[in-house]
């Protein structure tokens, strides 16, 4: 379905944006709180350092920041426009939806951050 090489396919499996064959973080899963924003230093395969600069994603809440106003908008549009909810049962809907997918939305974000700057080289080796 994603093909390797893609932007989108490092973005969503939290895979190596260079060489795509390596998970930038310790634990895959998003739902293990402790460990959620836990990264390898390197990766393995081909050397790429995730942290490209000191602080490098802290740029990554500005990101997260545009994804959460995605979100928001669209759990509005669906739940008040489309299924004519109240104002304060679409309120408490967009609440809950940013509560659910904070970490996904945490990960996505430094996906596509680190993926601004790094472009996949499946020739690259280390």
């Amino acid at each position: 379905m994603l093909k390797k090489g893609s932007k989108l396919n490092s973005i969503l499996t939290g895979s190596c944006p260079r060489c795509q064959n390596e998970s930038m973080y310790l634990d895959k899963n998003p739902l293990h709180f402790s460990k959620i924003l836990k990264m390898h230093e390197n990766c393995n395969h081909c050397g790429l350092k995730y942290q490209i600069e000191p602080s490098f994603f802290y740029g990554a809440m500005y990101v997260s920041y545009a994804l959460n106003v995605a979100l928001s908008v669209a759990v509005f549009v669906i739940s008040f426009l489309f299924l004519s909810l109240s104002l304060k049962t679409t309120f408490i809907s967009i609440l809950a939806a940013n509560i659910v997918l904070y970490p996904f939305v945490l990960r996505w974000s430094r996906n596509i951050y680190i993926n601004f700057f790094v472009s996949f080289d499946e020739k690259y080796k280390k």
